[in-house]
């Protein structure tokens, strides 16, 4: 699944292909906004949070109030062509949202208009969203997993595999993502709330805790194995007995921006093949630390890699 500065890229790409752009065509590839037509409408900008994609645009004067296919508040339903996501669906742990009266406050003013709109996307494990010039051959996946084409004079971008299609208003984007935890590349994040919602859980184990996207939100698989592994601690130790949960969530913060603004993740300093991660599919390899053989095994819903040395059980 990609890690939160992948989406974060991704929606970098997207911001300098489309924002400000008025919308010369659109083509949705999903039953639920087959009929919606997005021509005229005006991209204010891309954002990320977490591992979630917004795409806020502009309706036209002209344009009907709620467009085909759109949903809002209590009611939004995704258009996703596998399963649904059970963690989106388990959002409603009591101690899953935090007001954030400054967000709140800026979406209720964009959207006083009654215009202002978000395409919301998800990637999980195999979505990407690709910035072509017009005219150029859309080479990055087969033409089958389009799902959504937005059209401008400057670009087209497409989104291939996608899950959790939503257009919804700007107003009402919290339905989607307010039950996320503090976002590690946001602009607004809080290292403090991160930690008491990983200690409001003490005996979850932390390699789970850390996945955990109401927790902290942006931290994927590589990302928790790497971290874990340069704290040394076990995935298994419960999160009571994590001896820094600040220094390892200001660890998480850190990797993951360092590697902004680049596609190859790096957690070792070197961005040679074979020489990115330190125990992250490495698996029967020897640490690079201390030699024993990197292990991988499941945990939770996930494979997990450590190094039973630098990493031993508590």
């Amino acid at each position: 699944m990609p890690e939160g500065d992948t989406v974060w890229n991704t929606a970098r790409v997207l911001q300098r292909a489309l924002a400000g752009a008025r919308l010369t065509g659109s083509d949705f590839r999903v039953p639920q906004l087959a009929a919606t037509d997005l021509t005229g409408w005006t991209v204010r900008e891309s954002a990320s949070r977490g591992k979630h994609l917004l795409l806020r645009l502009t309706a036209p004067p002209d344009a009907a109030a709620a467009p085909a296919g759109a949903t809002a508040g209590a009611d939004v339903t995704r258009a996703d062509t596998t399963r649904a996501d059970a963690t989106q669906a388990d959002a409603t742990r009591a101690d899953a949202t935090r007001p954030d009266t400054t967000r709140a406050d800026a979406t209720r003013a964009a959207a006083a208009s009654g215009r202002d709109w978000t395409l919301h996307s998800h990637l999980r494990m195999d979505g990407a969203w690709r910035a072509y010039a017009p005219g150029e051959r859309w080479a990055a996946r087969p033409a089958h997993l389009i799902r959504v084409v937005l059209r401008s004079p400057g670009a087209v971008a497409v989104g291939y595999h996608l899950h959790e299609l939503a257009l919804i208003p700007t107003a009402e984007e919290e339905s989607l993502v307010g039950h996320l935890g503090p976002d590690l590349l946001g602009p607004d994040w809080d290292p403090e709330e991160a930690v008491r919602r990983l200690a409001a859980h003490p005996d979850e184990t932390i390699g789970e805790a850390l996945l955990d996207q109401r927790n902290l939100a942006g931290v994927g698989n590589l990302y928790k194995c790497e971290v874990l592994f340069l704290r040394g601690v076990s995935p298994w130790t419960p999160v009571r007995a994590v001896p820094d949960l600040a220094g390892t969530v200001g660890l998480a913060q850190r990797l993951l921006a360092a590697n902004r603004g680049r596609w190859t993740q790096s957690t070792t300093g070197s961005l040679h093949r074979g020489q990115t991660s330190y125990v992250y599919g490495r698996r029967a390899q020897p640490c690079r630390r201390c030699g024993t053989a990197i292990r991988k095994e499941e945990l939770g819903e996930r494979v997990t890699y450590w190094c039973p040395a630098c990493q031993p059980d508590h």
